[in-house]
């Protein structure tokens, strides 16, 4: 829509390793509708990402899982309607990636703004998200979940197996829990080099 702030978070990022620069002078370098950020708001999207503290590092020596949340902070100042993640987990081990979805998801609460992710990972996407769709050179099926879970055509790609092993987890209790499931399969005329490409949206609003 018009005016729809977006706040973009790419799956990596180069940068001339020769090139002196903290993460603070990284966040100074984003354009805040004309004019560069404040180091109130500076401080304030790094503590929201869960990155403080990391201000006067060098951002070429952070860890994966260190920069993904910097440039997230940078994307938190945009101040967004609609946050898009490149491939989330990319860099990030286990333990970062259930750090980062919570962060995420705090993000979402607190702001209630619309978060899209573009992910080969489709466990994330099946367990993480409210709205998925999955592409395979084409739109293959959309929705819920567990709607997607039981679409004729994502059943056509994977199986019942592999469609069965990553359908969304329900748990009547009342606290979370992060699953980790073994890597899933391709078949029935997806190749080797046709991994099925998923959006997920994850939020109030939705933008596709």
């Amino acid at each position: 829509r018009p005016g729809l702030r977006i706040g973009y978070v790419p799956q990596s990022l180069a940068v001339d390793r020769t090139l002196p620069l903290t993460a603070r002078r990284f966040m100074t370098l984003a354009d805040v509708h004309g004019r560069r950020p404040r180091a109130s708001e500076i401080a304030e999207a790094l503590a929201e990402a869960g990155a403080e503290g990391l201000e006067t590092r060098s951002f070429h020596k952070l860890s994966g899982g260190e920069a993904k949340r910097v440039m997230l902070a940078r994307a938190l100042l945009q101040q967004p309607d609609l946050l898009v993640l490149d491939e989330a987990a990319a860099h990030l081990d286990m333990p970062g990636q259930i750090a980062f979805y919570r962060t995420l998801r705090a993000i979402r609460d607190r702001r209630g703004c619309g978060i899209l992710m573009v992910s080969h990972d489709l466990h994330l996407v099946m367990s993480a998200t409210d709205h998925v769709l999955c592409l395979n050179g084409h739109v293959c099926c959309s929705g819920h979940p567990d709607d997607v879970s039981r679409d004729p055509a994502f059943l056509a790609l994977f199986g019942p197996l592999g469609a069965d092993a990553l359908a969304p987890y329900h748990h009547a209790h009342d606290h979370v829990h992060d699953h980790v499931h073994g890597p899933g399969g391709c078949t029935a005329g997806c190749g080797p080099d046709e991994v099925p490409h998923d959006h997920a949206a994850a939020g109030h609003h939705h933008h596709h």
